[in-house]
């Protein structure tokens, strides 16, 4: 078997991509994660590929050149699709082993023979050549509030005697978010109209109170029939990978309409998801365990235990959120970071996410993703959206330009980048969610 990136007696390899070796970058050989693509200003057919440093591996192509067999083949020919909806389809069997071999194409030492390299190499595109599309086609999205840190910082501004509400420590809440609206990074997002409280009554117009959410997302591999239960302990095994989530929030929409069912056109206007998708294999160096609870917190219900998932239900995964305004890019100031914060400090896990979603007998399918929540921290430079940042706009954020923010305004970009590092390992990262806002349309 070829070695993988969870393979502790090789925990670093080299590729004959050598931009794939560089020190910073996302996309080294122990990373192959997974998108839709095709070259930027053509009408070809969308296609999988496989990032790898600064390039893109056409997996179609190595298909045709016969460089997969067996299940790595079959994989392949689902790879013509212009979603991973049917490699994902085909369960993790096959995605292992497509990963495993082009791992092999791509690996520098001797095994990388002459032939195969030159078919390996004709298969390559630069980054810069090609369109990422949006990698999924997203049957259903639910989104959690996760994070114990955000969901008490929220609290405190609307309850302050009681922060969080009775349920919090005993179930991940969330609710169904719209698929339709997701769109990939890089994709502009409007200005949304909404109806919101005024001093003299409700009134409709832009909302000014626009915000962003960062967040991690994870993409359903195999599904569970309608009715049958997913167990926390086999959670993993319908887990396909991660990206990364800009749910935009419209702020003083929300605060009007949200009781008492909770978000709707506050949050269903758009949402962003990194066009990468990395795999679980490629996490597996960076599990940690669940986030500790704090003594005197209720112990799950028995649904929602597990030791695996309490050993390793974490990521060790770091998630920063970064601004850039008009006049920012005017004056040629870099992106400046608002927030810092860590995937391994949520409340809950995917795995109690996934066990819970189904525990009613909800059918999840193929594709499918849930959204982490907005991923906060204890500190005030871990609060993952300008809602907790600003303290609901009351303690605005001074930028490198003198400007300063409550919530964004037209032509602001958020950026969303993440990584996973460890010593001794390569740093594994996720490319970017990316998103400018536009005015409101009338």
């Amino acid at each position: 078997m070829s070695a993988e990136s969870h393979d502790a007696s090789q925990p670093v390899r080299r590729s004959w991509v050598s931009s794939a070796n560089e020190a910073d970058t996302d996309f080294p050989i122990e990373n192959l994660p997974f998108g839709v693509f095709r070259r930027r200003g053509t009408d070809e057919p969308a296609r999988v590929g496989v990032a790898i440093g600064r390039a893109v591996l056409d997996v179609p192509r190595c298909h045709a050149a016969g460089l997969l067999a067996g299940e790595a083949a079959d994989a392949g020919a689902a790879s013509q699709a212009p979603t991973l909806n049917p490699l994902i389809a085909l369960g993790r069997a096959h995605w292992r082993s497509l990963r495993r071999r082009l791992g092999d194409l791509l690996q520098e030492g001797p095994a990388a023979d002459d032939r195969r390299r030159r078919l390996t190499a004709a298969a390559l595109l630069p980054l810069y050549e090609v369109e990422l599309l949006n990698p999924l086609a997203i049957g259903d999205y639910t989104d959690f509030y996760a994070s114990i840190f955000h969901a008490t910082n929220v609290g405190t501004m609307l309850r302050p005697e009681s922060p969080l509400l009775p349920n919090y420590k005993h179930l991940p809440i969330g609710y169904h978010g719209r698929a339709s609206s997701i769109v990939v990074s890089g994709t502009p997002v409007v200005r949304p109209h909404g109806q919101t409280r005024g001093d003299d009554g409700p009134r409709f117009g832009p909302s000014r109170s626009l915000d962003y959410e960062v967040e991690v997302g994870l993409v359903i591999g195999r599904g569970n029939p309608q009715g049958a239960r997913v167990a926390l302990a086999d959670a993993g095994g319908h887990m396909f990978g991660l990206c990364l989530v800009n749910d935009w929030s419209a702020r003083d929409v929300q605060g009007w309409e949200y009781q008492p069912l909770g978000p709707f056109l506050a949050k269903s206007f758009a949402t962003t998801i990194s066009p990468w998708i990395v795999t679980m294999d490629a996490l597996a160096p960076f599990r940690v365990p669940a986030s500790v609870r704090p003594p005197g917190d209720p112990e799950p219900l028995a649904y929602l235990q597990d030791p695996e998932d309490a050993a390793r239900g974490g990521f060790d995964v770091t998630v920063e959120a970064w601004l850039t305004t008009r006049t920012m890019r005017e004056q040629g100031l870099p992106p400046h970071r608002l927030s810092r914060s860590r995937l391994r400090d949520m409340y809950w896990t995917f795995g109690q996410m996934l066990a819970h979603h189904t525990s009613n007998g909800c059918n999840l399918r193929p594709g499918d993703l849930l959204a982490s929540g907005t991923v906060s921290g204890p500190g005030p430079d871990a609060r993952g959206c300008l809602l907790e940042l600003t303290w609901r706009g009351t303690e605005p954020v001074t930028l490198p330009s003198g400007e300063s923010r409550r919530f964004l305004e037209d032509d602001d970009e958020i950026a969303i980048t993440a990584a996973c590092e460890a010593e001794g390992r390569h740093r594994i990262g996720f490319g970017e969610c990316r998103g400018r806002l536009v005015a409101a349309r009338r």
